[in-house]
């Protein structure tokens, strides 16, 4: 159970990315238009009904911590990490994931590191943990999962960074030609 703050920080990142793509599906329904050939009327509803979908997952790996809730969180994610390294390897255009609803948060191989981890500390937990209400999750871990909430958050928060805000700056410095960081 030494993975369950990752696995909780990817729960809330589910709950974060599906709320936000069921209110706006289009930049994920464009995602999707590069490899299934749909129009985006068709894929927008479909889009918003698996955020939906995502949602109810984060929610429920998060609630209630089981092999089965776990076991979803992992497909979850493996599920967009062959998403986007289809399209990596395409070389597809695909400006933006949608991961978070929100435009120009291009995909990169660090979504699919991250993606991939968080896939894999959800493995862990659906392996090791019995099913249980969170609060008798967190009831077992030192000082009462004090500690435990505040760093899964921070590790929500930090691949948030990594999913959204550091690919728009990778984006833009390609888009402007720069190639390595000022030098000294």
């Amino acid at each position: 159970m030494e993975l369950i703050g990752p696995y909780l920080a990817a729960c809330v990142l589910l709950v974060v990315a599906g709320v936000a793509k069921a209110v706006r599906p289009g930049d994920t329904a464009r995602a999707l238009a590069a490899l299934i050939p749909l129009p985006l009327a068709v894929l927008a509803p479909l889009v918003r009904v698996g955020a939906a979908v995502e949602a109810l997952v984060g929610a429920a790996g998060l609630v209630r911590p089981s092999p089965w809730s776990a076991g979803l969180v992992t497909v979850s994610y493996l599920v967009f990490a062959a998403f986007v390294t289809v399209v990596l390897v395409r070389g597809g255009p695909l400006a933006s994931c949608g991961c978070f609803g929100t435009p120009d948060t291009p995909a990169t191989r660090l979504h699919v590191v991250v993606v991939l981890a968080l896939a894999g500390s959800a493995t862990a937990v659906a392996a090791a943990v019995p099913t249980q209400w969170l609060p008798t999750l967190l009831a077992a871990q030192p000082w009462h999962g004090a500690p435990l909430v505040p760093a899964s958050l921070l590790c929500a928060g930090l691949a948030y960074l990594a999913l959204g805000r550091l690919a728009e700056v990778g984006a833009a410095r390609r888009l402007l030609g720069i190639t390595r960081g000022p030098t000294t």
